[in-house]
């Protein structure tokens, strides 16, 4: 039998080996019901292929349900926490207190209230691939030869297959800010986003971010208290995100410089002109052609350049990496980039980001609910305002959510119930899915998985959820091992 209500205390050093043996006791048959998920009807195409743009936001740790979108104020003090919920103009979708702006956009939102799973460690492979179930050595094997395609890598791939290869110098697709993820904490790291067998051509195009953070915060999550300058609590206006750092050219590289170093490429090149045929030297041909175009192009300096944003519009997202990296965001889409991950990552110390084992109270009051809500909020508004949000998903996904109790001053990992948001092309508007128990222990009510989700995403960006993609050997991968479209986020 599985715990309702958590564990004892342990940080995100792994699972007990009770944990393995009762999830392995439920087996898979028992985690995934037959979803109820809405599949379209035969001949249903509503919303098909609404999204040319999509924006993921993606808070890292496993953001607390009952603290934002899932609120309790009705149970026990120690289940329900001490923030109190307000309305927001979804009927029924109250939010929590420190979520102010995001309330007055929540009409423009659907929540899906009752994801659910049993692997209770943190999962991005989990919620953003075809992974068919969750593994800790999957979550934390850089390059594991079991990993599916990220998201973000599909759509690239089967885009292109439907349009063709973009010109060099354009803006890429699959951007992912601020950094490659968990490398900025005193840690191992996670398994970072990756293109896995569709080959590293369609690998993200990482970021990196240049720029001053401007608050201090004293942190004791994982050893001796540390005071660090954590840019998700706040940055300087010229602060700057770049893509393909490792590329970038320095102010002394001219044109001429760079079309020197191009011919030495060339030369090395005709050594190997009889290798032409092998897929993997025509992959590298590209990336190598991409990082180029990415240099030289000024249409990227421009989509870069924050300056030319309305001050009083960038303090609207907040002054702060997550919500400067939403705004970076949308311009990277205006610029033609289809597809713009932006994580809020880990910072320091283990157990930082969204991550809330210990000081809970304090870091959801005064760090993560309100720079969430002003990136979220200040997205959403700004694609509206433009005329933009009926042409572009915005995504907030999460692997996991928080314990029912407070564990000490925190709260623990939990799979069993969580929260995601959807908003924009095809999605209704104002709509609640799904429904948790009165402590948002147990999903009671529509029971989702990551792969409903996903296949939803792939519906709204025209793309069958059940295509099958060949691999570099060409053997035939389902794009979903399972999942369907949630019908009733279709607008």
């Amino acid at each position: 039998m599985l715990r309702i209500l958590g564990s004892r205390k342990r940080l995100c050093d792994g699972l007990t080996r009770r944990d393995w043996l009762m999830a392995s006791a439920a087996g898979i048959s028992h985690l995934f019901p037959a979803s109820t998920a809405g599949a379209k009807p035969a001949g249903e195409n509503r919303g098909f292929g609404s999204a040319k743009n999509v924006i993921l936001l993606y808070p890292f740790g496993g953001p607390s349900h009952i603290e934002t979108f899932d609120m309790k104020p009705g149970a026990p003090p120690e289940v329900r926490g001490e923030f109190k919920p307000i309305r927001s103009r979804l009927p029924g979708g109250d939010v929590c207190e420190y979520l102010p702006e995001t309330a007055k956009v929540m009409d423009k939102v659907t929540v899906l209230r009752s994801l659910t799973h049993v692997w209770n460690f943190h999962g991005m492979q989990w919620a953003t691939t075809g992974l068919p179930q969750g593994s800790i050595p999957l979550e934390e094997t850089l390059r594991h030869p079991n990993h599916c395609p990220f998201v973000g890598s599909i759509f690239t791939h089967l885009t292109q297959k439907r349009d063709g290869l973009k010109s060099p110098g354009a803006v890429p697709d699959n951007i992912i800010l601020p950094w490659v993820l968990s490398t900025r904490r005193k840690a191992a790291m996670y398994a970072r986003p990756h293109a896995s067998y569709l080959g590293n051509a369609y690998d993200p195009v990482w970021g990196n971010f240049k720029g001053t953070a401007v608050k201090s915060v004293v942190r004791a999550t994982n050893g001796p208290a540390e005071e660090f300058r954590d840019p998700f609590l706040g940055i300087t206006p010229d602060s700057r995100f770049e893509i393909a750092p490792d590329t970038e050219m320095s102010a002394e590289m001219t044109l001429d410089k760079l079309d020197g170093r191009r011919s030495l490429l060339e030369q090395f090149d005709r050594t190997r002109r009889q290798m032409d045929t092998n897929p993997a030297v025509r992959q590298f041909d590209q990336v190598r052609g991409e990082a180029f175009g990415l240099l030289q192009s000024p249409r990227i300096r421009k989509a870069l350049d924050l300056d030319q944003e309305d001050i009083r519009l960038r303090e609207r997202y907040g002054m702060t990496l997550f919500g400067q990296g939403a705004l970076q965001a949308r311009r990277l889409t205006e610029a033609g980039c289809k597809f713009v991950t932006v994580i809020w990552d880990e910072f320091g110390q283990l157990n930082s980001g969204w991550d809330t084992h210990v000081d809970h109270r304090n870091r959801m009051k005064n760090e993560l609910l309100p720079g969430f809500d002003l990136a979220f909020s200040g997205l959403i508004q700004d694609l509206d305002d433009r005329g933009l949000l009926d042409e572009t998903l915005v995504l907030a996904l999460s692997e996991m959510g928080r314990t029912p109790r407070l564990e000490g001053n925190g709260r623990g990992h939990w799979g069993r119930a969580h929260t995601n948001l959807m908003a924009g092309a095809g999605v209704a508007r104002g709509r609640i899915v799904g429904k948790t128990d009165s402590i948002g222990g147990e999903v009671v009510d529509r029971p989702l998985t990551a792969k409903d989700v996903l296949a939803t995403v792939y519906h709204l960006c025209g793309f069958d959820p059940h295509t099958m993609l060949n691999d570099r050997q060409n053997r035939p991968n389902p794009l979903l091992p399972y999942g369907d479209v949630i019908g009733d986020v279709l607008g």
